[in-house]
């Protein structure tokens, strides 16, 4: 007999432990009965009718397509974390909706069902999560209409509940400070890596030692461009304090960050240790120049970094040569992050004050006003 190995089916056992034990299998999905067992004949043919009739019954609805969908090339071509973030996030719409029929797809009442469900997911997960399981469907149905199953996409340009502004939210020097006085070696090495190379957190934590020459970093974004195709590789030229931290470092694992015990970080847990940190150092709820309180992030580095980059003098083109940003990102980001750089403003205000054009401003102050003469008096009347 045929060993097999198969998922979706599970056993029952009538007078077990006993001479006259039997086992009967099934269908998990089905619950229809498998005759004899894995392996055999009449077992496998059983269990190719129960999964044909789930075919059969997907077949012509919303579950269908997620298949499709998830099984096309424009899938493949996301990034593993993309992949599995948007697997767990159709799972949860397949639940709701997975037994619609792709006619009702092209019913343009379908974009209410789908906004009041993202109403109830946002009461339960937050708005953002809400946004994002709709905007999934959304990017489903476009490829669905751009590959022929569909006519059109009922959901498409829905308005966003969630909207978050960190605009002006920077890393300043007394922020970097506090955090170095309380957060532990490994996130002190993650924040001077992401500082002077302005990359993001999923590709320094995955930043092997075979990248490092000795001189610059070679890093090859794990995210997609929008065309689809994997991002060029970057080489960062390393500054001499990040040079002086690498070369100090043990390598004790093949990544040039890893945890206490050599071992690789994984996202979540670097992310928690990240948000204990901040805590401990009061960057939880900082108030920047008047702003509201707001917790400050490691993606919030990356636009320091521009900034930085933009205080020393570099250009937008110099700029994105490090950070892997295109040139019309790069004048977005200077453009909101700026605004609260109080260096630029400082210089700014020395420049018009040592500027030549402007001496005439300079030596403006307020003076008392003559008092104009009354008639008369001039002519000693």
């Amino acid at each position: 007999m045929v060993r097999a190995n198969l998922k979706g089916v599970f056993c029952t056992y009538k007078h077990r432990g006993t001479p006259r034990e039997r086992r009967y299998w099934y269908h998990r999905k089905t619950k229809r009965p498998l005759r004899g067992e894995p392996g055999s004949p009449e077992f496998m043919i059983d269990f190719a009718e129960a999964e044909k009739l789930i075919v059969d019954y997907h077949a012509g609805r919303l579950n269908s397509l997620i298949r499709k969908y998830t099984g096309s090339d424009e899938f493949a071509a996301l990034a593993a974390s993309t992949q599995a973030d948007y697997r767990r996030m159709l799972t949860t719409v397949e639940v709701e909706f997975g037994d619609m029929p792709m006619a009702a797809l092209e019913d343009p009442r379908v974009r209410r069902d789908f906004l009041d469900w993202r109403e109830k997911v946002s009461r339960a997960s937050g708005a953002r999560e809400a946004d994002n399981r709709l905007s999934i469907v959304s990017a489903m149905l476009t490829w669905a209409v751009e590959r022929g199953h569909l006519l059109s996409n009922h959901v498409k340009g829905f308005r966003r509940l969630y909207h978050s502004n960190r605009a002006e939210i920077i890393w300043l020097p007394e922020h970097v400070d506090a955090f170095m006085k309380v957060a532990p070696v490994e996130l002190q090495r993650a924040l001077i890596i992401a500082l002077h190379t302005g990359q993001r957190q999923g590709d320094i934590l995955r930043m092997p030692w075979s990248a490092y020459d000795g001189k610059a970093v070679t890093v090859r974004p794990a995210k997609n461009n929008r065309a689809g195709r994997r991002a060029a590789a970057v080489r960062v030229p390393c500054t001499r304090a990040l040079r002086a931290m690498l070369s100090k470092l043990k390598r004790v694992s093949p990544l040039i960050l890893a945890t206490k015990t050599g071992k690789a970080f994984q996202k979540r847990y670097f992310a928690r240790q990240w948000e204990i940190a901040t805590k401990a150092a009061g960057l939880d709820a900082v108030v920047i120049d008047g702003s509201d309180p707001t917790g400050l992030h490691f993606h919030d580095l990356r636009g320091t970094a521009v900034t930085m980059l933009s205080e020393a003098g570099c250009t937008p083109q110099e700029i994105a040569t490090i950070t892997g940003h295109s040139l019309k990102r790069i004048h977005e980001i200077l453009e909101r992050y700026l605004a609260r750089t109080r260096a630029l403003a400082e210089g700014a205000i020395a420049k018009f004050e040592n500027s030549p054009r402007t001496k005439f401003a300079n030596r403006l102050q307020t003076r008392v006003a003559a008092k104009p003469a009354k008639k008369g008096k001039a002519n000693g009347k």
